[in-house]
């Protein structure tokens, strides 16, 4: 034990000595995880941990998954990278396969590497194709680091560095649980307040609107559903002023809420569609996806360096890891897998009783201000006071603590000014039992963490 713990400590010593701090607030979690199968890590000191985050939200099938274990293998001793101009069967097959589970007017694919150069990528065609520079987001969106992606998005990450792309404007999050927007019933009015923020936008455009850029769930935001009928009324406000509507889905898509994309749920269909994380089940790989008519003008004005591909199913957007066949290959096992295994179908059943759960802890304890999700993707906002909802940090941080105590890891978003919350989204692949281990620890931590009141005591029942 002794030598374990002089090993560990060397390790933190070498992290510490060698590695830049970008994780939040500058630590990582203290756990060396030396290897992990299914829903499961293990550490350094031989604890089982439950990844109730699917890595970073992506390892949508479980970790090393032996389907995609034995097409990795295949494939790396095969081809796994290419010159960026050169085209190979697994690439083709994935775009291929891709737009046809996907409806009519989402044609044509690119195959990048990360969400942010989907989504830096999809904004370039955007103002290509309208002629215009504007891009409109949501006021509490995640969209990547890249520049025009992080110009998109509204959070700290926005701070010291500078100017973001001119034309950035915001839309306000549609967070009913925060919202001033209110019937006269004091129900939530999604439409007056999105009506309203375009109101905004056309008073502080300069005529170059070109793009809205939206997640269905702002998941990195709290975990914020769109209700539903926003993105129909949001394509509605986009037609009317010509511009084009990006929906990101790198958390959302491949089966996430239930659906196999989540604008499916409102009957939209977007004008680009970008997608990552989950298509690479933890391999770095994302793909755009427009209409062949957007993909014909913008080649035509140029986006396309290889004149010779005008005719493929690939549109260019020329980096050193576009279209590579080893990610390509294990993206192409992952919708197979979707389809055959009816994924979709298991994350809204099991979805259902996630979600019933956490309602069950909002009735049981105070702190538990506001649950919501879709599918197997689960958050609830944690508060100080359900009449001020006032955030409470350092409670939330308190239970994540005693959770991965107890052998579950959960991710905490800690949101100046707007909350902090639980963001929860296990593998689809996961087991119902599996599942409820996972709820058995949730509410064991609400149990015996300090400082949480149950509502019958707080009303002295």
């Amino acid at each position: 034990m002794a030598s374990s713990q002089n090993d560990n400590s060397t390790f933190w010593k070498r992290a510490e000595d060698s590695l830049i701090r970008y994780s939040g607030g500058g630590s990582f979690v203290h756990r060396i995880i030396e290897r992990a199968e299914g829903v499961y890590l293990y550490d350094a000191d031989g604890q089982c941990i439950l990844d109730f985050t699917s890595g970073q939200m992506s390892a949508i099938l479980g970790h090393s998954n032996p389907e995609i274990v034995e097409i990795i293998n295949r494939q790396v001793g095969k081809l796994d990278h290419l010159y960026s101009g050169m085209l190979s069967r697994p690439v083709v097959d994935l775009a291929s396969k891709l737009t046809s589970m996907l409806p009519p007017g989402l044609d044509k694919v690119q195959l990048l590497s990360t969400g942010g150069v989907s989504n830096e990528c999809a904004i370039r065609i955007a103002k290509m194709y309208t002629g215009n520079f504007e891009i409109v987001g949501l006021s509490n969106s995640w969209h990547g680091v890249t520049f025009a992606a992080a110009s998109m998005t509204y959070q700290l990450t926005r701070k010291g560095y500078g100017p973001a792309a001119a034309g950035s404007l915001a839309l306000p999050t549609p967070n009913g649980y925060r919202s001033p927007f209110r019937n006269s019933d004091g129900t939530y009015d999604w439409k007056k307040e999105l009506d309203y923020g375009f109101a905004l936008i056309d008073s502080q455009s300069v005529g170059s609107l070109a793009a809205v850029i939206v997640e269905p769930i702002l998941s990195s935001g709290g975990v914020i559903v769109l209700p539903r009928g926003y993105l129909r009324r949001l394509k509605e406000h986009c037609v009317a002023r010509n511009m084009l509507l990006i929906v990101d889905e790198a958390q959302t898509g491949v089966g996430r809420t239930g659906k196999n994309w989540a604008f499916e749920h409102d009957g939209v269909v977007p004008d680009i569609l970008t997608l990552s994380k989950t298509l690479g089940a933890g391999l770095p790989l994302s793909a755009v996806v427009t209409s062949k008519e957007i993909e014909e003008v913008v080649h035509s004005r140029g986006f396309s360096f290889w004149k010779y591909l005008s005719n493929s199913a690939i549109i260019l957007f020329f980096t050193t890891h576009v279209s590579d066949p080893l990610p390509a290959a294990v993206g192409l096992q992952v919708l197979e897998m979707l389809e055959r295994d009816n994924l979709a179908e298991r994350a809204e059943l099991l979805g259902r009783r996630f979600h019933s759960f956490l309602l069950g802890l909002q009735a049981q304890y105070e702190c538990v201000g506001e649950v919501r999700g879709m599918g197997l993707m689960q958050g609830m906002e944690i508060v100080k006071d359900r009449t001020t909802k006032e955030p409470d940090a350092e409670l939330s941080s308190a239970l994540a603590d005693r959770m991965l105590e107890l052998g579950l890891s959960a991710n905490v978003l800690r949101i100046p000014g707007i909350g902090s919350s639980f963001r929860m989204a296990p593998p689809l692949t996961i087991t119902q039992e599996e599942l409820d281990a996972g709820l058995a620890i949730i509410a064991e931590a609400f149990r015996t963490t300090p400082g949480i009141n149950s509502v019958l005591a707080v009303h002295g029942h």
